[in-house]
Parts: C-alpha cells; structure tokens; sequence
C-alpha cells in the first residue's frame, strides 16, 4: 500500500524522513551512506533515490556537500517540528496533556488505520513491540513510546498531526515516569498498546480509535484525572 497520488520518489523521501525523525537512524549532520548502499536499503533505483534526496533537499531536511556527499541539515523548524512555537514553552499540567492527547490520539489512529503504507505500519507495530519487550525487562521506555506515538501520528498523513507531537511528547514522558511506580498503569499500556496494534494491523479504523481512547482514558485513571 502506497500513498495515493504521490510519485514513488515521494514515497522514498518520506521513508527517509521517518528514519531521521522516528527512527533517529540519522542524526543531524550525519552524513548519509553512499548512493549504492542506500538505494539498496530502500530497495529502489539509484534514479528514484537522487530524485527523493533533491525533494529533501529543496525542504531544507538534507543538503549536498560537493566532493563529500549528502548530510542531515541542522534545520530548527525540523526539529522543533511545530510552527507554534511558543506553545511547547507554556506550563502544562499532566490533566492538560493528557486531555490534549484525549483530543486528537483517537482520531489520529481512526487515520494511521486508513492511511499507513505498508512501510508505516510496519514502523508502527515495531516500536510497539519493542516498547512491550522494554517493559517486560524493566527498562526505560521513553524513547520508544514517543516513536510508536509518532508513528502513528505520521500515519496520518496529516502535517498538523506531525508538528503536534512535541507538545504531546510532554504528556507521554510525565506518563512514562509517573506510570513507572504504578504497576497497574504499565499492565494497562501493555494490554492497551497490543490491542491498538491489532486494530492498526487489520487496518480496523473505528477499532483502532476506540483502543487509543482507552489507552489514554486507562492512563488518566490511573493519575487520579477526572473527567469532568
């Protein structure tokens, strides 16, 4: 499954978006493995390869160093990935992050459902099983929680959703440490997150939506947030 309407060199360079920004498999001002080694990473031709780095590069995500190659740019707006800025610097309190996430997650996994290429939801249900073998041996899961969040998120196919998710990066970290003492709430995210993915991987909109809203409904129990 691939995103309708789109070139497949457009397709490429979003994958090699995700590897950077989900994946953080490239860094800012890593440079990128040779023309030959990559093609054959993404499995397309070296023509559709230089055709998706030329789309980055016009996004100001990747630039070209003559006579040394292509590297991640340390580009800001990428990074902060939302264009409200100021927001993400107001104090929020975890009942206001976790009703911002109540607000847009549900929807979000109804079109991650709908929308994922095939590539999408494969990143999607790898990092909810490597969140799930994270907790099983009692290690930090922090990172792994926000890159299955994302990648949902990225599903979507909707920008907004993308520029978004550092701001509800903030409620999914106070989730992870305040849930870390709370043994119910880590037995809820594992029940939860694997329901979400079967729903994501049957490609069951409604499903997936209504998991998601419970995941967070089952997290904002069990801070003792009310709904009111």
């Amino acid at each position: 499954m691939t995103k309708k309407g789109r070139t497949l060199a457009e397709n490429v360079a979003d994958e090699l978006l995700a590897m950077i920004t989900i994946d953080k498999k490239f860094n800012y001002g890593d440079k990128l493995p040779n023309e030959n080694e990559l093609s054959a990473d993404l499995q397309v031709s070296r023509t559709t390869l230089r055709e998706a780095i030329r789309i980055l590069v016009a996004h100001h995500v990747l630039e070209i160093k003559r006579g040394k190659g292509t590297y991640v740019k340390n580009n800001r707006e990428l990074n902060e990935e939302f264009s409200l800025k100021g927001l993400s610097t107001f104090p929020m309190d975890v009942k206001d992050l976790y009703e911002m996430r109540l607000i847009f997650e549900p929807q979000s996994a109804y079109y991650a459902a709908k929308r994922a290429t095939d590539k999408e939801l494969e990143r999607i249900l790898y990092y909810g099983r490597l969140e799930e073998e994270q907790i099983l041996k009692k290690e930090d899961r922090t990172e792994a929680e926000q890159a299955f969040h994302k990648a949902i998120a990225k599903a979507t196919h909707n920008e907004f959703m993308n520029r978004l998710m550092p701001i509800l990066y903030q409620a999914i970290d106070k989730g992870v440490l305040l849930s870390d003492t709370n043994e119910e709430i880590v037995q809820n995210t594992l029940h939860d997150h694997r329901m979400i993915m079967e729903f994501l991987s049957k490609r069951d909109a409604e499903g997936a939506k209504t998991a998601m809203k419970l995941h967070i409904l089952h997290a904002m129990r069990g801070f003792g947030i009310t709904e009111e």
